[in-house]
């Protein structure tokens, strides 16, 4: 359900242009991530062949596809079996440091090149990531996989605009919440990508046994997180010292092993800055990426330096949880990357669910968040590439991203104490109203 594609610039106020200019001036993977959406059934190496033949024009290179026939469709398709590792620590030219210090660990990645982790050590200390391998018992995880296989018949694949071109992701999805409430609100209240969702759901039985594992599991790996690897063993500013309590769920499926997202941060516009998301696997093994987002200069005019310390590729196997931890969201991007072949699963086949459990803050409810003139509220990002602004959260409307929608350049800074929660006028707070927005 997130914003994983970019759309083209615009026309800000000098305010705002910095903060923008990050969002849309978009690295070689997030345009190659474009082009895929548009081209699904082309490898990266031809969408990249095209990308730098029309000198990094995404538009340019999806009109020179269009006629062209892919790659695979002309060659036999690999079947080899999906290797793995055990541990970093078991190669000598590349031992890691045996340190319990809360400070952040070097980089083993380099550019250009993908670093494959397994080990859970290994992932908690190089990424800002957790894993849990086997984390619920082996018949529920398999009780769950097959309500979720027999729910993704009908999930539905997210479109949005794309180059004034209407398109749909690679997988599909779907949005699950627990209470009539909750449902009512979701599909007539709340907003994503400057649209309403078609497609809200109740939670099922299988969803609501594991609720109550995830967020034990969940807390207990925030609670070691905050306590070794985070300086002087506090919780980051503007992290929620309250424990997490996931309220709705994004279920995700992908079928075959050219399913995919490309990199992105999850929308923290109902989460808070700071955001801890569940993430559980479960089905055929996929590969999951994340690489840091590393802030520019002010004077640095450089359009492409996400890959100057890599990529990580973390191995997600059926009934792993992942826990994206509180450095995520604002410091690095992922994906689910495509792959060559796949080892298929017994029950689910060629297919992954990927299940992320979210803990939505009510102070954060769209009736009291900033609204521009086209009266849709705002979504919240943060700076995150330059180092001017480094950091700062602001609210932008995603209006342009509707089909049959035009852009809307409204920009409003983001205001939050170091526990994450809003500074909203407390007598509109009360009242319901939304936010008064500044720059609409």
């Amino acid at each position: 359900m997130e914003a994983f594609l970019k759309g083209k610039k615009r026309k800000l106020d000098t305010a705002s242009s910095s903060a923008h200019d990050d969002e849309y001036d978009e690295p070689t993977d997030v345009k190659l991530a474009m082009l895929a959406s548009l081209h699904p059934d082309f490898g990266q190496e031809a969408l990249l062949e095209a990308l730098l033949a029309h000198d990094g024009s995404v538009k340019a290179a999806a009109a020179s596809l269009t006629d062209a026939v892919p790659a695979q469709a002309k060659r036999p398709q690999f079947n080899g079996v999906v290797g793995s590792q055990t541990s970093l620590k078991l190669f000598a030219s590349r031992t890691l440091e045996e340190s319990t210090s809360p400070k952040k660990a070097k980089m083993l990645s380099k550019k250009g090149a993908t670093l494959h982790l397994y080990d859970p050590d290994d992932i908690a200390e190089h990424t800002p990531c957790t894993i849990v391998h086997n984390f619920l018992p082996p018949e529920i995880a398999n009780d769950l996989l097959r309500e979720m296989l027999h729910e993704s018949k009908s999930f539905e694949k997210i479109t949005f605009k794309l180059f004034d071109n209407v398109v749909s992701s690679p997988h599909t999805s779907t949005f699950y919440v627990e209470t009539d409430l909750e449902l009512h609100n979701q599909k007539y209240e709340y907003f994503y990508n400057g649209a309403k969702l078609t497609d809200v759901r109740k939670i099922t039985p299988q969803l609501l046994r594991v609720k109550p594992l995830v967020q034990e599991g969940v807390n207990k790996e925030i609670e070691k997180r905050i306590k070794t690897k985070y300086p002087g063993g506090q919780k980051l500013q503007f992290q929620s010292p309250d424990p997490w309590k996931p309220n709705a769920a994004f279920a995700n499926c992908y079928t075959g092993p050219q399913e995919n997202v490309g990199y992105h941060s999850d929308q923290l516009t109902y989460l808070g800055p700071r955001a801890v998301i569940g993430s559980l696997s479960l089905g055929v093994a996929r590969e999951f990426r994340v690489r840091r987002v590393l802030p520019r200069a002010p004077d640095d005019n450089s359009k492409d330096n996400a890959d100057a310390e890599g990529q990580i590729a973390i191995h997600l196997p059926h009934n792993s949880l992942l826990v994206m931890h509180a450095e995520m969201q604002e410091e690095w991007k992922h994906s689910i990357a495509p792959a060559q072949a796949i080892d298929p699963h017994p029950i689910a086949g060629s297919r992954r669910i990927n299940i992320t459990y979210r803990d939505y803050k009510p102070s954060l409810h769209p009736k009291f968040t900033p609204r521009c003139k086209c009266g849709i509220p705002a979504v919240l990002k943060v700076v995150q590439k330059r180092k001017e602004n480094w950091g700062k959260y602001f609210w932008m409307c995603h209006r342009g991203y509707v089909p049959e929608k035009e852009n809307c350049s409204f920009f409003q800074w983001a205001d939050f104490d170091d526990d994450g929660n809003p500074n909203w006028d407390e007598a509109r707070y009360k009242k319901g109203y939304p936010v008064k927005a500044s720059g609409a």
